[in-house]
């Protein structure tokens, strides 16, 4: 079921209901590209959530010269098809499927199909998904999914997406457009920031792990190579911090964390060396580092603790 190809409410429902229907620790293999920030936020639901022990991670590396439709290969064969690369993945899965063969994807092992390769849709269906053993955050409180679906709108459009509009506009009118689009977002998220700890308030929802991707990267890629130079996030004094904030938060008892989802060396390894058109020389800069960027520095912003930072599902009544 390749939800991206129908991206109605009701396709996403019913994969949703699919994998809430036959949830099984171990059944899942989610594919991550090493660099990709659409990657990352899945990564990142992972880790809140305390799924990597229930969901098989699998990990792909960009190179154009290896792989076919996609550019993501496997420095050896992926255990679920034996793949070499991702469409191989995507020719057992999903035989006949003539789409670009992107990550995330989503994919159940027993059945031997693909759920979903849109990675909104697999962050809403790994919140849904409970083991034990696993976290209680939720990262999609009801009372607030209108507002995280209108943030996450905003995000996409103006922030995600608008630094590769930047980035590969072919003229100086998209350009300026494209960054007047991301400035006015991250003057809103600037000031959004002075006035609680998370995009939301005081606790952390999906939206920001939609935006955490493109911030973490944004120094060191995106002002670079993307020209979007105009003002860098550590420029923004609240925006950095909450950076630092997520970076740092501590998910007691589980194996993953935030810092584990990240690479800095991978990204500006893929980012310089794939994107051809954008640095035909190949050079990837030597910096800068994590601790350049400051994310080990004190946030300032609260206790670290998941508990302290996260919505927590509560007992529904009588079940206590």
């Amino acid at each position: 079921m390749l939800v991206r190809c129908c991206r109605s409410w009701t396709a996403i429902a019913v994969a949703l209901c699919y994998v809430l229907a036959q949830v099984e620790s171990g059944r899942y293999a989610v594919y991550l590209g090493n660099a990709c920030p659409w990657c990352h936020r899945v990564h990142l639901a992972i880790a809140l959530r305390g799924l990597s022990e229930h969901v098989q991670v699998i990990r792909a590396t960009d190179d154009a010269e290896r792989a076919s439709r996609g550019g993501w290969v496997f420095d050896q064969r992926e255990p679920v098809f034996g793949a070499v690369d991702l469409r191989g993945v995507y020719d057992s899965a999903s035989p006949g499927y003539t789409g670009r063969c992107t990550a995330p994807l989503l994919v159940d092992k027993k059945s031997r199909c693909i759920v979903s390769n849109e990675s909104s849709d697999i962050m809403r269906m790994l919140n849904a998904m409970h083991f034990p053993g696993c976290t209680e955050a939720d990262l999609v409180p009801p009372e607030l999914e209108s507002e995280i679906g209108a943030l996450n709108d905003m995000i996409y459009g103006a922030i995600n997406n608008g630094v590769y509009r930047s980035g590969f506009a072919t003229t100086q009118a998209a350009y300026e457009r494209a960054q007047a689009a991301l400035y006015s977002a991250l003057d809103e998220v600037e000031e959004r920031l002075s006035r609680g700890r998370f995009l939301l308030g005081d606790r952390l929802t999906e939206a920001d792990l939609r935006l955490f991707p493109t911030v973490v990267r944004f120094d060191a890629v995106y002002a670079m190579l993307f020209k979007c130079c105009r003002r860098r996030v550590a420029d923004y004094p609240n925006l950095s911090a909450w950076m630092r904030d997520v970076w740092q938060i501590a998910i007691d008892g589980q194996p993953l964390q935030v810092a584990d989802t990240f690479s800095i060396d991978d990204a500006r390894r893929s980012y310089f060396g794939q994107l051809f058109p954008l640095n035909p020389g190949g050079i990837v800069p030597s910096g800068p580092t994590l601790e350049e960027l400051g994310l080990g520095e004190p946030s300032l912003r609260g206790p670290r603790s998941l508990d302290a930072v996260a919505h927590i599902r509560r007992p529904a009544v009588g079940n206590a």
